[in-house]
């Protein structure tokens, strides 16, 4: 029971989201954020998931880059500093790395590095630009801490997966994670 009363409570602060204002206070705005938007959730938790299919640093390298970049591009959102194309961006991210993970890419490193720092920078920009005007760093904290556990339920999901079906199982999230991107822009 506990484990479905936290989700349910949290609901109608996850709906308010994306509407720009605090919902309580700055940290707990910038936590519901990313929570609150279905394209958020889907390519942080892909970035997690792609790091367990590359292995080794990756689970953590690849979550701590797409962090930094998001904040860097928040700051840049929060000051008014234009990105195009954010919007198409964040939905490129769901449908390339949910790509990556169906098919277990495993490129360099730092080749994927530079990948989730350039969706990081976008996702941030859309967190900047729809943050609260006062609390910067407050809300900063909680979108880059909430987007930190979007990541890691990914790992998580994808490390218990992989044990079954030689990974099969891990791919098909990511399967449905890149086709979850797609309805997206066609319905968005």
């Amino acid at each position: 029971m506990k484990r479905i009363l936290l989700p349910l409570l949290l609901l109608p602060h996850m709906a308010l989201a994306h509407g720009g204002a605090p919902i309580h206070s700055p940290f707990a705005s910038g936590l519901a954020h990313p929570a609150g938007g279905l394209d958020h959730v889907l390519a942080m938790v892909a970035v997690g998931l792609w790091a367990v299919m590359i292995g080794g640093r990756a689970i953590w390298a690849l979550p701590l880059a797409f962090v930094a970049a998001m904040i860097a591009g928040g700051l840049a959102g929060a000051l008014g500093i234009p990105l195009p194309g954010v919007e198409p961006m964040i939905l490129a991210s769901i449908v390339v790395l949910g790509v990556a993970a169906a098919l277990a890419l495993k490129p360099k490193l730092t080749h994927a590095i530079i990948f989730v720092v350039i969706f990081g920078v976008f996702h941030g920009h859309a967190h900047g630009a729809e943050g609260p005007a006062t609390g910067l760093a407050a809300y900063a904290a909680g979108f880059a801490l909430m987007t930190m556990g979007l990541h890691l339920a990914g790992v998580a999901i994808g490390a218990t997966l992989m044990r079954f079906a030689r990974g099969v199982l891990p791919r098909v999230l990511g399967g449905l994670t890149a086709l979850g991107g797609v309805i997206l822009a066609i319905g968005g």
